[in-house]
């Protein structure tokens, strides 16, 4: 009886996980189109300018980097063809280059005046077309990664807070109820190790860490990964010996109810612009996916076992200020 129940459910993930032959062909095209487009840009580098009747900057060589750039983008697109579902990080990076350079070029005709409008002559191939496709499989995968779960046989309903306290251990075996005794919590639930606001969020804590503590609060990182690779991450930001729990189950995460986010949440032009800030201009970075790329954070402090402030994050560019939440500082 369990055997077929485990086979049967195996074949249902296997179902739905499954994306349609569409998007694999969708993401093959993007793929020969992008091969073509980088190649032309590097082996004829002055024909674009001709055609737009501008003249060639005097460093081609960086439209031929250009021109790799694209190319490169192209064999990511055929490896995510294989598996849409799988591979959704490699689609939503493309889909945000193919937001953001429209919004580019509308900056520099529009208000700058730098461009001719016939300079944008290829955004409609390069970007505009595959808005609709690439988001539709962004949009298939946040609700596969939901599917999933339910499958699997996660508990559809959340602990309340004080059990799932007791039941959270941290990576010495401490559970957060008897850690909380020691003065109270601040808890902070991050999304992924590769998610740039995280990593500004670690960069934050080790720079308010003492305010935290003076507070009498132990902070706690929750996360979705193993302990392994979160020892190491929180190591680099000097936070290895902060106590962290991993929750790829999510339950910590339902029991403070904190729930998956919307596109806009996620992908909105605040999100794109704070993330081009953090990743680019602060040096934060990106990495690669563990967990639910579509959980949202928060942080909160606990006290005898109940929250007793909290923030939550409007989207994923939100910005705690753990100073304020850790002293009550209205």
């Amino acid at each position: 009886m369990l055997i077929r129940r485990a086979q049967s459910v195996e074949s249902e993930m296997m179902t739905t996980n499954r994306a349609p032959a569409w998007m694999g062909a969708v993401l093959k095209a993007a793929a020969v189109y992008n091969v073509l487009w980088g190649a032309w840009a590097v082996l004829f580098p002055g024909h674009f300018w001709s055609l737009v009747q501008m003249p060639a900057p005097n460093y081609l060589f960086l439209w031929q980097c250009i021109g790799m750039i694209v190319g490169v983008y192209g064999v990511g697109y055929w490896v995510a063809a294989g598996d849409p579902m799988r591979h959704w990080p490699i689609v939503m990076v493309g889909l945000l280059g193919k937001i953001l350079g429209p919004i580019g070029f509308l900056d520099a005709w529009l208000i700058k005046g730098a461009v001719p409008m016939r300079f944008g002559s290829t955004i409609l191939t390069n970007d505009l077309i595959w808005w609709v496709p690439f988001g539709l499989i962004l949009w298939r995968a946040y609700l596969t990664q939901g599917a999933r779960r339910e499958l699997t046989g996660e508990p559809s309903s959340a602990l309340d807070v004080r059990s799932a306290l007791a039941q959270a251990k941290t990576q010495h075996g401490t559970s957060l109820t008897e850690l909380d005794t020691r003065g109270g919590l601040l808890v902070i639930f991050l999304r992924h190790a590769g998610c740039t606001f995280c990593r500004e969020t670690l960069a934050d804590l080790q720079r308010q860490r003492g305010l935290v503590e003076g507070a009498g609060l132990t902070p706690v990182l929750v996360h979705m990964g193993s302990d392994e690779s979160a020892a190491a991450f929180f190591g680099g930001y000097g936070l290895g010996d902060v106590a962290r729990v991993s929750d790829p189950e999510r339950r910590l995460y339902r029991a403070f109810e904190l729930r998956r986010g919307g596109i806009g949440q996620l992908f909105g032009p605040r999100v794109i612009l704070r993330g081009f800030e953090a990743a680019i201009l602060n040096r934060h970075g990106v990495g690669g996916l563990q967990g639910d790329g579509f959980q949202m954070p928060g942080a909160f402090v606990v006290r005898g076992g109940k929250i007793v402030r909290e923030f939550r994050h409007r989207d994923a560019a939100d910005r705690p200020d753990y100073e304020t939440l850790a002293c009550g500082i209205r």
